[in-house]
Parts: structure tokens; C-alpha cells; sequence
């Protein structure tokens, strides 16, 4: 590899990028990588880390409102939304300085520039300065989609959300998936008036359809409005700042800030990879095979530019499947089956393997277990909320097929299930199991 400037070349150093920086670097390879904002992509800067700092805050609007019946006599409550974002923000920056004290502890050189595939070994940098490599690995990630409508250049995306220079009184969110109705509850909790309007009449299309209506239920009792078949079609801005909303056919209505969260595309626009013979897929993604590798044989990807699974757990083991198979002669791949996910909507909601109509689709003799409760924590509140815990069985094995899970800290509950799930055990391991009590997770093993 001495004939080339580095033996990896990284574009991107978001959670794929710099795992695998790291790890080549450590098994002794020359690396650099190229990044045009900041260094911890996504979910560090701008997606699932400052999003879950902003569910933390917005909880305490609950949490004190039901101290009273604790006990706690807690007057003058007040937000300060400067407060919380600055706070936020913070916090995002000092995980972006971890992240490049990694890449630096790795020995890994850093580009703070766009950088564009030129050929098969070779990049170009904003700068002009043209650099080879005999690994190239695209890790850039996927970018919000914000859909052509009359006054769209007025909307923001999760990318701008962090960013609000005041909290909104009255929020339009246009999309019902995980991120749309994680920041409905957040804007709610905080006291915003939050209108979703969506083009189906779905939310969290693909999750268990139980806990899919429970949510429904729980957030329009806590005040969020739906309008279902109702893309936006026009935002106008007027002159004291407000925004006029106009959904599908209906009269337009006063906004304080529109949100468009419908979905994310690899961002692969302009990143020159004609140059290398690699032709996209329909949503903009670089095909890849099980070991990430493109249909150039130098170059790679990992993360969610290939739109396999967009999360960031999946990135980081992509990252390293790409480094131990390429630089640590360790050849590995990524199982994509059981990958538990949550969505950190009010109350969240959590699920691993198949849905119950999965499951009917694929297995046909299934045995369904569910536990419709209502929480401890509920109990003194004045919220008449309850949990849904279901369970999804094999009824020929006994196997588990799915867990899926809505109620208070559900994803915590959920990630030792998924170990479960994915080891394969029975009901009848489940039923056996103790219950710690009392708990909302022993729900799990006391489903008759």
C-alpha cells in the first residue's frame, strides 16, 4: 500500500466512520477521514443523543406535577427553553470533542472539509487537494427529506430543531415516525400546542399494532391533535413571524413553527460515485454485500448511506465488520435479525423480532401474550395511562418471536428481552424466570 497516500481513506466520521478509523488504525493501517461539519455524525450531534437529552427535560413537566401527590409541595414551576437547548448543546459539543480525541489517540488524520470520490483510490478535498488511498470507506450518513410544497424553505427538520431561538407556541409536525412523534411529546410535554398531520392515517408504520393504537390513545388524551391524510401542501410567512399552514384540503391554519420529519435518504448527492462504476439504489443508497463492500472492489460503506437499517448501533458494528475484515484479516459480517429498537415517544414504546402480523405471515400457528396494566409509577398520578406488554410465540417451538413493549422505560426493560429473543429461548424460559417484584418488568414472566 506504500504507493497510496493512506491505506484508508474515510468519508464521514460519524459512529460508522470513526469505529472503523479506530480500528483500522489500530490494526496498523495509515488512515485519514474527511468530515464537513462535525465530528460525531447524527446521533452525537444532531439526532438520537441531544433528542434523548431534550425527552429527559421535557419529562419533568410530569414528574413535578405529580410530586404533589408525593408529597413534595413544589411552587413557581417555570421553563426556561434557553436553559434546557443551551444546556443541550453543551453537552453535544463536549461528545464532539471525545470523538475527535479518538480519532487523534488513533493517530487518524483529520480533514475538517467535504471530500468527493475523483476514481476507484482517489478523493478530492473542498480544498482541491486531491488524495489516494487504497480503501476508500463512505460512511456520510442520510439527511432529513423535505418534500417540494409552496413555502417549504420556511419548515425546519430534526437538523434544526436543536437550534430554536424560542420554544413555539403552536407546532406543526408533518410525518408520523419514530422522529416526528418523539418530538410531538417533547413539544407537548413542554406546553406547546402540537398539530401532527400525516398523509395516511397511520403512526409508526412497521411497529406492533397494538402499541401503535395505545400511543394514538395516550398522546390525543395528553392534548396532540391529528390530522390524518393531510400532507402540508402550502406554509406562508407573515410579517410578525407566524406561519399560515395549509393541510391537504382543509383552511389554513396559524403556526409558530412547522417541522417536517417524513423520513431520512442516504446522503449520497454529489458525492462522485459515477467516477467509481457505483450505481445507486431507488433511495439513493450504495448497494453493498455482506461485507460492505460496493460494486468498486476498493471501496466501501457502511451506516445508514445504505439504508439497511438506520440505526446507529447497526453503524458502529458495520464500522467494525468493515475493519476487522478488511485490515484485521478477521472476516465478519452483521446480523440484521432481532435488532431490538425503541422509539422514545411519551410514553415510549419498544419492540424486538416480529410483530404479531409478521409472525402470523410467516409462521401461521402462533400464540399471542399480552399484560394491559397500569403502571406503579401511574398509580398516583392523574394520568389513567396504561402499559401494553406482548408477547409473540411460536406455538409449534414455543419459541420467542417478538416482545413488544409500551409504558414507562420500556427500552430499558427491553434491551436484556432482546438477548432473550435472540438466544432463541421459549415461554416456557420466560415463565420459569423469577419475577422481580415489584417491577413493571416482571410483566414479562408472569403472562399466562
Amino acid at each position: 500500500m506504500a504507493g497510496y497516500d493512506y491505506d484508508l481513506f474515510v468519508i464521514g466520521a460519524g459512529s460508522g466512520g470513526v469505529r472503523a478509523s479506530r480500528v483500522a488504525a489500530a490494526y496498523g493501517a495509515r488512515v485519514a477521514v474527511a468530515e464537513e461539519y462535525r465530528v460525531g455524525g447524527t446521533c452525537v450531534i444532531r439526532g438520537c443523543v441531544p433528542k434523548k437529552l431534550l425527552v429527559y427535560g421535557s419529562h419533568f413537566a410530569e414528574e413535578l406535577q405529580d410530586a404533589k401527590h408525593y408529597g413534595w409541595n413544589v411552587e413557581g414551576m417555570s421553563f426556561d427553553w434557553n436553559v434546557l437547548r443551551d444546556t443541550v448543546l453543551r453537552d453535544v459539543d463536549r461528545l464532539n470533542g471525545l470523538y475527535e480525541q479518538t480519532l487523534e489517540n488513533n493517530q487518524v488524520e483529520r480533514f475538517m472539509e467535504r471530500a468527493v470520490i475523483t476514481g476507484p483510490h482517489s478523493v478530492r478535498l473542498a480544498s482541491g487537494r486531491e488524495i489516494t488511498a487504497k480503501v476508500i470507506l463512505v460512511a456520510v450518513g442520510a439527511w432529513p427529506v423535505v418534500p417540494e410544497f409552496e413555502g417549504s424553505e420556511h419548515c425546519i427538520t430534526s437538523n434544526e430543531v436543536f437550534h430554536l431561538p424560542t420554544l413555539p407556541k403552536r407546532v406543526v409536525i408533518q410525518g408520523a415516525g419514530y422522529i416526528a412523534m418523539e418530538f410531538a411529546g417533547i413539544f407537548n410535554a413542554l406546553g406547546c400546542e402540537v398539530t401532527v398531520v400525516n398523509r395516511t392515517d397511520q403512526i409508526l408504520r412497521g411497529y406492533e399494532q397494538a402499541l401503535r393504537d395505545r400511543l394514538l390513545q395516550i398522546t390525543m388524551a395528553r392534548g396532540i391533535t391529528y390530522r390524518f391524510h393531510c400532507p402540508l401542501t402550502k406554509v406562508e410567512k407573515n410579517e410578525d413571524g407566524t406561519l399560515t399552514v395549509t393541510v391537504g384540503d382543509h383552511d389554513p391554519f396559524v403556526a409558530d413553527c412547522v417541522m417536517v420529519a417524513i423520513g431520512r435518504k442516504p446522503k449520497t448527492d454529489g458525492l462522485g460515485l459515477d467516477t467509481a462504476g457505483i450505481e445507486l439504489g431507488p433511495n439513493g443508497q450504495i448497494p453493498v454485500d455482506e461485507h460492505n463492500r460496493t460494486a468498486c472492489e476498493s471501496i466501501y460503506a457502511v451506516g445508514d448511506v445504505t439504508d439497511r437499517i438506520q440505526l446507529t448501533p447497526i453503524a458502529i458494528r458495520e464500522g467494525q465488520a468493515f475493519a476487522d475484515t478488511v485490515f484485521g484479516g478477521k472476516p465478519a459480517t452483521v446480523a440484521y435479525e432481532f435488532v431490538p429498537n425503541a422509539v422514545f415517544s411519551q410514553p415510549p414504546l419498544a419492540g424486538v423480532g416480529l410483530t404479531e402480523g409478521q409472525a402470523r405471515e410467516k409462521f401461521g400457528n402462533i400464540k399471542v401474550f399480552t399484560s394491559d396494566f397500569r403502571p406503579m409509577k401511574n398509580v398516583f398520578a392523574e394520568r389513567a395511562e396504561r402499559g401494553l406488554y406482548k408477547l409473540v410465540v411460536d406455538a409449534n417451538t414455543d419459541k420467542m418471536l417478538g416482545v413488544h413493549l409500551i409504558g414507562p422505560e420500556a427500552p430499558e426493560i427491553l434491551q436484556a428481552a432482546a438477548i432473550a429473543v435472540r438466544a432463541g429461548l421459549t415461554k416456557a424460559d420466560f415463565d420459569a424466570t423469577v419475577a422481580l417484584h415489584p417491577s413493571m418488568a416482571e410483566e414479562l414472566v408472569l403472562m399466562r
